[in-house]
């Protein structure tokens, strides 16, 4: 194995851990902004899975830059859906006392 590539594992593995214990210690009232930003930086992936098909050579760089905008973009579109729905929690019902 190269050194790049261990490194490279070992970065992605060093991440996880961060972003876990970040993501956990979040409380919950602050989830549904955190959510908002990073579906905002999701967008980014589709603009990235664009230029990957675009610059790509070949048939197997084309399928797999569509198979990259397809899945950026299911990824941007269920992460507002379920923020949208978090933002449904926290609306007043009319007729009741709180």
């Amino acid at each position: 194995m190269s050194d790049a590539f261990i490194s490279g594992i070992v970065v992605f593995v060093l991440s996880s851990f961060v972003g876990f214990e970040i993501i956990r210690r979040v409380p919950p009232t602050l989830h549904t902004p955190l959510m908002s930003g990073a579906n905002a930086i999701s967008g980014v992936t589709i603009v990235g899975a664009l230029i990957a098909a675009a610059t790509g050579s070949g048939a197997v760089a084309a399928v797999l830059g569509f198979l990259a905008v397809v899945f950026a973009t299911i990824n941007v579109i269920g992460g507002f859906l379920v923020t949208d729905r978090m933002l449904e929690m926290f609306k007043k019902v009319p007729g009741r006392k709180s």
